[in-house]
């Protein structure tokens, strides 16, 4: 049930997210800092924030060694920083620091 809560909470987050058609290029992937639990939910931090092409709402996926390990969604940025909520996560896996997330991108198709 709580899961439930959480994952319409987070629907009503990105769809109330003011959308910006100025593109933003995020060069290259963000270091996670530090996973922060919390009693609802744990909060990714990331070593960059708006500065770096990052924008509320975007969908990141978390990678250690090459195999992807969660996917997180950008709920708070600063100029230098970012916090994000962890959407999915692999089975036996948790973030941790170190770990490198990059926005996930959708391919058109031809």
């Amino acid at each position: 049930m709580l899961r439930r809560l959480l994952q319409s909470s987070l629907l009503a987050l990105v769809a109330a997210t003011p959308f910006t058609a100025r593109a933003s290029v995020v060069s290259g992937p963000v270091g996670v800092v530090a996973v922060q639990p919390t009693r609802v939910a744990d909060l990714v931090l990331l070593g960059r924030g708006f500065d770096a092409g990052l924008r509320q709402g975007m969908v990141c996926r978390v990678t250690r060694g090459g195999a992807e390990i969660a996917e997180v969604l950008l709920v708070d940025l600063r100029p230098t920083c970012a916090s994000a909520l962890i959407v999915a996560q692999a089975a036996g896996q948790s973030l941790r620091a170190g770990d490198l997330a990059s926005v996930k991108i959708l391919k058109a198709q031809s």
